[in-house]
C-alpha cells in the first residue's frame, strides 16, 4: 500500500503549468504573472494635493517659526492664526493650470494638481472653510499633504513582478501604471467525466437502481474552487469505444482530466480497460481513508494528467482536495499548493483506520478568550457515517488523523486542514 507522500510526489511529478496568454487586466485576478510589468510613467504623473483643503506656501504659514528645526511640527511651534485670500479653486481632475502668488491660498480637491509654488496643503478642519479669505488654525510645513511626482511608482520600476499570483491590489496597479492587458499563466483547464450505467443527470427521475450523478457537479464545483477552468463533461455510457471517444476528446483540450465512477475490483474492469489503451495509470490502494481505492497517471500524446477517483461522493471529494487540488493550485504559482493546517483541540472522539491517514470531517471553531482552535469531528472515518454526503456540508475543515492513530480523544490536539474557499 502506498503511502499519501508517496502518491503526491508520483501526482506533483507531472505539475503543469499552461502556455501564457495576454490577457485584460479585469480578468487576470488570481492568475500568475507571466513577466514584469516595468512602469513607463512616474505615479503619481503630477503633484497632486492629497487632502481636501487649500494649497498653500508653507513659508507664508509657518514664517520663520518653521525652520527652527527640520523636524517641527505643530505642537512645536507658537502659531498665531493666518488668513490669507482665497484666489481659486481647482478640482480633481482639472487640466487648467494655476499659478499661486505669496500669501494666497487656492481651494483643491483630493488629487487635484497643485498649482504653482504651492507646496503645501492645508486639511479644511485645520481652517474656518473661508470663501473668500480662509484662516489657517495650524501650521503647514512643505511637503504636508502633497502627493509628489513618483512618490508611489517612478518609470523603470517594476509594477508586478514575474510570478507573482495577481492580487486585486496588483489589478489596481496595473490599472494605475496604464496596463489594459497582462501577460499570465492562464487557470488550468479541468475536465471532470462521471462514468455509470446507474447514473442520470439531475434533471430526469431516477428509475429503479439507478442515482443521480452527484460527482460530477461535486468535482467541478471542488476545481473552480481550487482555481482551475472546468468543463464538467457529466455522464459518459455506452460501449467502451464511446467512452473513449469521450475521454479523448477531452485529452486534447484540458490540462487535467478527472474521471469518477467505480475503478476497483470488477466494476472497474471496464474503464480500466478503456485508460489503458489510452496511457499509463497506475490504480492503487493508498494508505488513507475515505479513498484509498484511486487511480492516477498521464494519458493521451500529451501526456495529460489524468485521475481515478471513487464513485463514492464523500470519498470522491476528499481525494480530489488531498491529491488534485494541490496541483491545479501548484499551475497557479500558489507557494503552498496545500491548504492552510492548523491545530486544533478535538471536542469529541475519533475513530480512524488502522495503518492508514484518516481525513475526517469537521466543524473548526476558536475560543473567544483563549484564542485556541477547537474541532468538532461530524464521523469518525472508520464507520459507515464517514461516506454520508449530508455531514460533508457541515464540515470547513478536514482532520488528519496519522496512520498509527487509531483513536484520538476529546482533548487530543490533531492537524486541521482549514477547507476556506480559494480565491
Amino acid at each position: 500500500m502506498r503511502s499519501v507522500e508517496e502518491q503526491l510526489a508520483a501526482i506533483t511529478a507531472h505539475a503543469v503549468m499552461p502556455d501564457p496568454v495576454r490577457i485584460a487586466i479585469s480578468e487576470s485576478l488570481g492568475m500568475l504573472c507571466a513577466e514584469d510589468v516595468l512602469a513607463e510613467q512616474p505615479l503619481p504623473g503630477f503633484v497632486q494635493s492629497a487632502i481636501d483643503g487649500y494649497a498653500v506656501r508653507a513659508v507664508d504659514i509657518v514664517g520663520h517659526a518653521g525652520q527652527l528645526h527640520a523636524d517641527a511640527r505643530p505642537s512645536d511651534v507658537d502659531f498665531r492664526e493666518v488668513e490669507l485670500p482665497v484666489v481659486g479653486e481647482v478640482a480633481a481632475g482639472s487640466h487648467h493650470p494655476m499659478r499661486l502668488q505669496p500669501k494666497q491660498a487656492v481651494r483643491v480637491q483630493t488629487g487635484a494638481p497643485l498649482p504653482s509654488l504651492a507646496d503645501a496643503v492645508v486639511p479644511l478642519n485645520w481652517t474656518d472653510r473661508g470663501g473668500r479669505r480662509v484662516n489657517v488654525l495650524h501650521p503647514v510645513y512643505s511637503g504636508d499633504f502633497v502627493r509628489k511626482i513618483g512618490a508611489d511608482v517612478q518609470p523603470g520600476d517594476i509594477a508586478v513582478s514575474v510570478d507573482t499570483v495577481i492580487s486585486p491590489s496588483q489589478v489596481g496597479l496595473l490599472a494605475a501604471v496604464g496596463r489594459s492587458k497582462v501577460l499570465v499563466h492562464p487557470k488550468p483547464r479541468l475536465s471532470v467525466i462521471s462514468i455509470g450505467n446507474e447514473l442520470v443527470d439531475v434533471d430526469r427521475t431516477p428509475g429503479l437502481g439507478q442515482v443521480y450523478d452527484v460527482n460530477s457537479y461535486a468535482l467541478a464545483a471542488a476545481g473552480r474552487d481550487a482555481g482551475a477552468e472546468v468543463h464538467r463533461v457529466g455522464i459518459a455510457t455506452g460501449e467502451p469505444r464511446r467512452i473513449r471517444e469521450i475521454i479523448e476528446g477531452q485529452l486534447i483540450k484540458s490540462e487535467l482530466v478527472v474521471i469518477t465512477g467505480a475503478i476497483g475490483g470488477e466494476a472497474g474492469e471496464h474503464i480500466r480497460r478503456v485508460v489503458e489503451e489510452l496511457g499509463e495509470v497506475d490504480i492503487s490502494r493508498i494508505a488513507m481513508h475515505p479513498g484509498s481505492v484511486q487511480g492516477f497517471g498521464t494519458l493521451g500524446d500529451g501526456k495529460v494528467p489524468t485521475f481515478l477517483l471513487p464513485s463514492n461522493p464523500v470519498s470522491a471529494l476528499v481525494v480530489f482536495e488531498v491529491m488534485v487540488a494541490p496541483l491545479i493550485r501548484m499551475a497557479l504559482g500558489k507557494r503552498n499548493p496545500r491548504r492552510r493546517a492548523v491545530t486544533a483541540r478535538a471536542v469529541g472522539p475519533i475513530e480512524s483506520a488502522e495503518k492508514r491517514r484518516g481525513f475526517v470531517r469537521g466543524q473548526l471553531m476558536r475560543d473567544r478568550e483563549t484564542g485556541e482552535y477547537m474541532v468538532q469531528p461530524l464521523g469518525g472515518t472508520g464507520s459507515a457515517q464517514a461516506h454520508l454526503l449530508a455531514g460533508m456540508t457541515e464540515a470547513n475543515c478536514l482532520i488528519v488523523v496519522p496512520e498509527d492513530v487509531i483513536r484520538v480523544r476529546p482533548g487530543d490536539v490533531v492537524d486541521v486542514l482549514f477547507m476556506a474557499r480559494q480565491s
